[in-house]
């Protein structure tokens, strides 16, 4: 008990961190440039209209609003205050009845079995504490429903972004995000709670009318985690880091026309709630 008790403020303390991370830039704009990828991932899902969808870290909806298109009967929820408000102005916008809760992946505010299909897109697996993730998903999902994941792997484009940025700025002190990524862990986390895991590998497509540099400036704007890594650097700091993840863009660049387009490994993961 007095572990946990030790525990609550500095993780209070790394959870406001993560979600000024998260409210910064500009994920929306961000995510425009990840909507191919993102409907690629849900098409193959096959999710029947009048399914109860809970979309864990939604971002600004951009596979909640294309859920609710089809009739999927969507709840989602987000750490990022200004996320959850892009959502909301965007489905109200479109006339879509969806719920959209400022909220925690480790703590979701559901009850028991709510939901037919618990999803989650490169989102909650940058909760710090991965077993609560594992769990609360678990746990707001149907016995017989579906627990869906989408991950980057550590071995992956994102996954070497990472990496490059941990080079100037240290990593927060909880597990990888990209642990997600590797499958034996991802199966180690789900456990028991999940019969008949498949994961699959799929490459996501980032593709930019501009050349890699610009791309690294785009993620500096409006992406979260490389603009509070770059804010927090000297101006060499800053120079190093950007030439660092512009080399990274042009070696995986397989465009030749002066654009970016990249490949980015993760892994699909579906399991049937026990």
């Amino acid at each position: 008990m007095t572990t946990q008790t030790t525990m609550i403020p500095e993780m209070s303390t790394l959870k406001t961190r993560l979600k000024t991370t998260w409210e910064s830039g500009d994920y929306g704009v961000f995510a425009k440039f990840l909507e191919k990828g993102a409907l690629e991932f849900f098409d193959r899902l096959n999710i029947p209209a009048r399914t109860r969808l809970l979309d864990v870290a939604c971002g600004a909806g951009q596979l909640t609003l294309p859920a609710a298109r089809k009739g999927i009967e969507v709840t989602a929820l987000d750490l990022a205050a200004n996320l959850v408000q892009q959502a909301r102005t965007k489905a109200a916008g479109e006339g879509l009845k969806i719920q959209v809760d400022e909220g925690d992946a480790e703590n979701l505010p559901y009850p028991d079995a709510s939901f037919d299909v618990v999803m989650s897109l490169i989102g909650s697996m940058f909760a710090p504490r991965p077993e609560l993730v594992a769990s609360e998903m678990l746990r707001v999902c149907r016995p017989g429903g579906r627990i869906i994941m989408g991950n980057w792997t550590p071995e992956g484009h994102i996954g070497q972004m990472f990496k490059a940025i941990g080079k100037h700025v240290p990593p927060p002190h909880f597990p990888s995000p990209l642990l997600w990524g590797d499958e034996a862990t991802c199966r180690q986390r789900l456990g028991t709670g999940v019969n008949d895991l498949k994961i699959t590998r799929y490459m996501y497509p980032f593709e930019y009318p501009f050349a890699p540099a610009k791309v690294v400036d785009f993620f500096i704007e409006y992406y979260g985690p490389t603009n509070r890594a770059y804010s927090s650097l000297t101006d060499d700091g800053r120079q190093a880091l950007h030439d660092d993840l512009t080399a990274l863009w042009t070696r995986n660049n397989v465009a030749t026309d002066g654009t970016t387009r990249v490949q980015a490994e993760y892994i699909e993961v579906i399991g049937a709630r026990a």
